[in-house]
């Protein structure tokens, strides 16, 4: 998930731990926690309780309207549920929803409600609260910022964000089971919006009624319930007898918020899955070591990434940018700072993603061309101060950052200055265009390329914090918007994705990988590229 619903970046979630280890020593990435207490015995999980023990930590938010980071969709994915879902495979497919029907003209769709689709408290779903859900989400009241994003498709949502309108005269609840949603234009993507959590359904009489305090206690669709929530402690998920998919296999889940090491909870059975730091990454890798059958790589939806701020100098002139892309190493700094735990980005769109091609279409690393490209800059013999931000507070930048500055510096000359904020000042800084460059990164919502390429780089998105504008790939993503043919689809993503490459609003950094370690006794655990329901797929089998 994005985060405040651009998504922080994976990398963020990796790097914001790297320890400094002072006096020419290297760095150590820590993931979910310190380093490990050392050991091979194989472990995982407790053996007094049916329960499945994960690590979690507390929410931002259970308000699903308003949630945009992954950590809080963890829960909110689990609890409630929308008109659409995506299955472990990655299709797009009913939830709430029956079935639905599309219009000739591609911008009506018809959904039909399952008639045992009930809240937690057993009352039935109906077609209203799918309708008063949707609205609430994009009411200016609410002030979310995943709404625009993701509802600014459907008739009327830019009246209701505006707050001229309550209700979008896009949604039509034509009885108990039925609603209608017209949108602006055939747009083939529409229905994996519905399925982020912007789009969710919530009890709004329960909204109404405790309007601060409901998600304690949360009234939702989905296949667990909220049973507890201990802030800083705890959170438990407990089956819901009712959902209309199916009583889940799993009864409850666990997620405690202990501090240490996840992987040496793992090993002292306390949690069932953890995640793998590069402390201990050489460990599981040893195919001598019981642990390594346990041991999972996945692949993520994700993309760190340098930014520049295009309007600001020296970022408006495309040969600056280009020559600090071709002066880094990507590879190598993949490779020694993170022991291979991430991937070198070869382009925008991560692998499997649809229009992904395995080309690197990044800017190499290439020192001569670097040269060059600055040299037929504005600013050659002339560059004015440039300041690097990124969040976090240590009396250093991140490693890499440092690694990438060093670079500049042996390759072209050039001083950059680190400056680290809190987070909360950095995502005001960014949509307020004040920053020059910025680390950052995305996590994608749903499988499609329109997800990154039209959010981040179309000239008049709000998601678009860079201030990029090529009319050329303005065009191609308003022709890939209503574009039904598959192939001629996906045709114009990778133009643009190459256009935006070559223009370099943004130097590609890594693919995020999840490594973990599952205990034996947990079956049909997966770790999805992006964030989605899972759990109720799940079995633990002591």
């Amino acid at each position: 998930m994005r985060r405040q619903n651009r998504l922080l970046a994976i990398l963020l979630g990796v790097l914001a731990a790297l320890v400094l280890i002072v006096g020419g020593l290297s760095a150590v990435l820590l993931l979910n926690g310190g380093p490990s207490g050392g050991g091979q015995q194989a472990g995982g999980g407790t053996s007094s309780s049916g329960a499945l023990q994960l690590s979690g930590g507390d929410p931002i938010t259970m308000d699903p309207h308003l949630a945009g980071d992954s950590g809080s969709a963890e829960y909110i994915v689990e609890v409630f549920s929308g008109l659409m879902t995506i299955d472990p495979k990655l299709n797009v497919v009913p939830d709430l929803a029956e079935s639905y029907k599309v219009s000739e003209d591609g911008k009506t769709y018809t959904f039909t409600l399952r008639d045992n689709a009930t809240f937690h408290n057993g009352r039935k779903v109906e077609a209203k609260d799918v309708k008063c859900s949707i609205e609430r989400a994009a009411s200016k009241k609410l002030g979310s910022s995943t709404a625009s994003a993701y509802l600014n498709d459907i008739l009327g949502a830019t009246e209701v964000f505006r707050g001229t309108s309550e209700q979008m005269s896009g949604i039509d609840v034509v009885d108990r089971r039925t609603i209608k949603i017209s949108i602006d234009a055939a747009k083939p993507y529409f229905l994996a919006k519905l399925s982020f959590p912007t789009a969710f359904v919530v009890d709004c009489d329960q909204v109404q009624a405790n309007p601060k305090n409901w998600t304690r206690q949360p009234n939702g669709t989905g296949p667990y319930k909220l049973k507890e929530w201990r802030l800083g402690e705890r959170i438990v998920l407990e089956a819901n007898d009712k959902f209309y998919a199916g009583v889940p296999k799993l009864a409850q889940t666990v997620y405690s918020f202990s501090g240490g090491s996840a992987f040496t909870r793992f090993q002292n059975k306390e949690l069932d899955v953890a995640s793998i730091s590069v402390n201990d990454i050489d460990a599981v890798r040893d195919r001598n070591n019981p642990l390594n059958k346990m041991y999972h790589v996945d692949g993520e939806f994700s993309i760190s990434y340098i930014a520049f701020n295009t309007t600001v100098p020296p970022f408006d002139d495309v040969n600056v940018r280009r020559a600090l892309g071709f002066a880094i190493d990507r590879a190598k700094i993949t490779d020694v700072t993170f022991n291979r735990m991430l991937v070198p980005a070869t382009g925008i769109l991560p692998p499997e993603m649809p229009a992904f091609t395995p080309a690197d279409k990044a800017l190499p690393f290439n020192p001569a061309e670097a040269k060059k490209a600055l040299a037929a800059s504005k600013y050659a013999g002339k560059m004015p101060p440039i300041e690097f931000t990124e969040i976090g507070g240590g009396a250093e930048g991140r490693t890499d950052t440092q690694a990438f500055i060093e670079q500049w510096k042996q390759v072209l000359g050039i001083d950059v200055r680190i400056r680290q904020t809190d987070a909360a000042t950095f995502y005001a800084d960014t949509d307020a265009g004040k920053l020059q460059m910025f680390n950052a990164g995305w996590i994608m919502d749903y499988p499609d390329p329109e997800n990154v390429l039209d959010l981040k780089f179309y000239s008049k998105s709000q998601l678009n914090d860079i201030r990029y504008s090529n009319p050329k790939v303005d065009l191609a993503l308003e022709q890939a918007r209503v574009e039904r043919d598959p192939a001629k689809r996906i045709r114009l993503y990778q133009e643009v994705e190459a256009q935006v490459l070559s223009d370099a609003p943004w130097l590609p950094l890594y693919f995020a990988q999840s490594h973990t370690v599952v205990s034996a006794a947990v079956k049909g655990w997966f770790n999805p590229p992006m964030v989605i329901p899972r759990l109720r797929f799940v079995t633990v089998e002591r």
